[in-house]
């Protein structure tokens, strides 16, 4: 047993107090997880739970890993961050494509000429000038014009972890040729690009570059860097410097939307020669882990198991905020920073949270500038009003957090199969069957349990923000809604008993046997997190007195019951590739029937007034004549109701008070340009909600030092008799 004298109490007291006073001397809150030099800096913090699979802009597809390379790549085109519906603008281009339509002979063709004329149309862009590439080891030259960084041995790369850490890093200007290399290499034999297959169906000869390089990859049995500059593509071209053009088979205007997408942003082929180096290759160091681009960031630490840091790019040109934007932008401080260079913010840091709720803690304690909202952390941030409209719990609005929510460019449906005998068919009969349950599947309550009111019940196929959807009594699905006191009312359940009976099942009874009507919702999973779900869709189509028998199964099988129509009935849903009524509507066009063309109309709906509506309208531009047919063919689709049209998702954001320019764009990714923080502001906050708790120490200290008195006095009595 160890003995403390009063001396050794009286230290130990004093030495807490001393660490008492440290710590009430430091600067700012204790629990801050970032160093002490970033307390104020200029630097956007965010979190991610994921590792992103590909930053190579041919091969990189999804959200978590657009949301870096949008920051480093710029494609020709991008969105308006302000308006909607969503616009296109140029980007690193110095104006919108020229586009030029030809027939079979090659001769050009009015831009009014009908579409069964038009054999090709040709792009014709032209980019910025003085455009230039971040910093990077890639274009660095030595005095006699040689490549400094391109003939790399072990030696000469060991210790390297970044490209960064090349001590003499290099640049050059933005040139026609990088697009056109990086449209070769969306069919490299190296790489699989996921609209390799799409765009060779588009592109003039592209099909047959792809297979040509793929013969000479063969051949030549190249195991490193395979250069792509030699060969041309027939459709695509070099014009000069500072122009190239694209020239596709037949009329497809959506194309454009493409050309926003990283996919098509400039490749400089010294940064892929430079990265195919073995030795750099070793070390992992590839354009999928260290993106090279023009964008106003640069990628400067990539550490996926901790974080990942982009810094703003010094050599970027100088894009400026938006001068414009809808009308309520200015009264929302949107546009105050009109006009001004880009970015406003000099870094930002990605760290990785596995779980959500530290990150959710993190936001609430300021060390995050944004959120979403779990459902674990949903009913601390949102509460509903009597009228449904989401607003913030007293506790975030007191801290002055905003909220922010936008429709998705999202559809959910519940789709029958229209080769269905029971439930297919475009007979009177079917359709008032299909119209029933359209009624009676409550997608209100669905929202509400399943979402927590995050959707809006869509009212035929066309999200908000796509062009043709309309807003009021004229954008409801009238098969299914009433337009009462100002917004649309589902249809009585009676309204679908009746439908029904008219269908041959009056009260969801067969007349021939008397049984009840049995239908098959086919699902993959149906697990105990799916259970109140698929029950939730059973209670529905029991309103009508049917029985509904849930067929679940694994992934794979379900794929294949939809692939060759053995599905009755399914849940699917869609997200926009670009905000084209074209890439929703081509959902339902028999052409695209997934038995038996293998496309994505899963439905397998053909209508053939509907389809001769869609050939029309898809290579429309946007004009009032395209709006009329869009209004015919989702009258069709909602009188035929193929799908039982659900929901559209609705983002809900938080925003803290000291970050601006904050406005969602469903469509667009590289958004953080636009952004800016008062870092002063952020730090008095965090000093504010993260006050230390000091009273226990206190209390302890108290206490400690009481005890030293009767010891104290206990040891000095010893003392004494000892000296007695």
């Amino acid at each position: 047993m160890v003995y403390y004298t009063p001396m050794d109490i009286s230290r130990i007291v004093s030495l807490l107090g001393l660490c008492l006073l440290g710590l009430c001397a430091c600067e700012g809150p204790l629990n801050n997880p970032y160093p002490a030099r970033e307390r104020q800096a200029n630097i956007y913090y965010a979190s991610f739970s994921e590792r992103p699979k590909h930053l190579d802009p041919a091969v990189a597809y999804s959200s978590d890993e657009y949301r870096l390379i949008a920051q480093i790549y710029e494609p020709p085109l991008q969105y308006h961050y302000l308006k909607r519906p969503y616009t296109l603008v140029p980007l690193v281009a110095e104006t919108m494509p020229e586009v030029t339509y030809f027939d079979q002979s090659g001769q050009p063709l009015p831009a009014d000429a009908p579409t069964d004329r038009i054999a090709f149309s040709e792009f014709l862009i032209t980019i910025r000038q003085g455009v230039y590439y971040q910093p990077h080891p890639a274009f660095s030259r030595d005095e006699k014009g040689r490549w400094r960084y391109h003939h790399l041995t072990p030696e000469r790369v060991e210790g390297i972890k970044t490209p960064l850490e090349f001590a003499d890093p290099g640049s050059r200007e933005l040139t026609a040729e990088d697009f056109v290399y990086q449209i070769k290499r969306l069919v490299h034999p190296q790489l699989h690009s996921p609209i390799a297959g799409l765009m060779q169906r588009h592109i003039v000869g592209l099909a047959d570059f792809a297979a040509d390089m793929a013969r000479r990859y063969r051949e030549e049995k190249t195991e490193g860097f395979f250069d792509l500059r030699p060969y041309d593509i027939e459709g695509v071209r070099v014009v000069d410097r500072y122009h190239y053009s694209i020239r596709l088979h037949g009329k497809y205007p959506q194309f454009k939307y493409w050309l926003a997408m990283p996919f098509f942003a400039p490749m400089p082929w010294e940064a892929d020669r430079f990265y195919h180096q073995p030795p750099l290759q070793e070390k992992n160091l590839t354009l999928d882990w260290y993106p090279v681009g023009t964008g106003p960031y640069m990628l400067v630490q990539n550490n996926p198991n901790r974080r990942m840091v982009l810094a703003s790019n010094p050599n970027f040109h100088g894009e400026r905020y938006p001068d414009t934007g809808e009308a309520a932008d200015g009264p929302a401080g949107l546009l105050r920073d009109r006009g001004k260079p880009l970015p406003f913010i000099d870094q930002v840091h990605y760290l990785l949270e596995r779980e959500s709720i530290p990150a959710w803690n993190k936001f609430l304690q300021g060390y995050y500038e944004a959120s979403g909202i779990g459902s674990d952390s949903f009913d601390q941030a949102i509460r509903f009003g009597v009228t449904g409209q989401a607003r913030l719990t007293d506790t975030l609005a007191g801290k002055g957090v905003r909220l922010q929510t936008a429709v998705a460019p999202s559809i959910y449906y519940l789709g029958f199969n229209m080769l269905d005998p029971v439930v297919g068919g475009l007979d009177e009969r079917h359709r008032k069957l299909r119209q029933a349950l359209s009624i009676a599947i409550d997608y209100e309550e669905f929202i509400a349990i399943f979402t927590n009111g995050r959707g809006i019940p869509a009212q035929g196929v066309l999200p908000p923000g796509i062009f043709g959807w309309l807003k009021g009594p004229e954008g409801i699905n009238p098969y299914v809604y009433e337009w009462k006191n100002g917004h649309p009312v589902r249809k009585p359940i009676e309204v679908a008993k009746k439908l029904l009976a008219e269908a041959g099942f009056p009260g969801g009874r067969s007349p021939a046997t008397g049984e009840p009507l049995l239908l098959y919702f086919d699902t993959p999973g149906g697990g105990p997190d799916d259970k109140a779900r698929l029950n939730w869709y059973r209670k529905q189509f029991a309103k009508l007195g049917i029985q509904l028998v849930i067929r679940a199964t694994d992934y794979n099988r379900f794929r294949e019951k939809m692939r060759t129509g053995n599905a009755q009935i399914f849940v699917w849903g869609w997200n926009a590739d670009y905000p084209d009524p074209e890439n929703f509507f081509f959902l339902l066009y028999g052409p695209n029937g997934k038995v038996e063309h293998g496309g994505e109309n899963a439905a397998n709906y053909h209508n053939p007034a509907f389809d001769r509506l869609f050939e029309k309208m898809r290579n429309m531009e946007n004009t009032p004549r395209r709006r009329l047919l869009i209004e015919k063919m989702q009258e069709i689709v909602r009188r035929d109701a193929p799908w039982v049209f659900g929901y559209h998702p609705k983002n809900f954001t938080l925003f803290h008070s000291w970050l601006h320019n904050v406005k969602p764009n469903m469509m667009a990714n590289n958004t953080l340009k636009y952004m800016r923080l008062d870092s002063a502001d952020r730090a008095r906050l965090r000093r504010l909600w993260n006050r230390p708790v000091w009273w226990p120490l206190g209390l302890l200290l108290g206490m400690m030092a009481l005890a030293v008195v009767p010891a104290w006095l206990s040891w000095r009595k010893r003392r004494q008799a000892t000296a007695l």
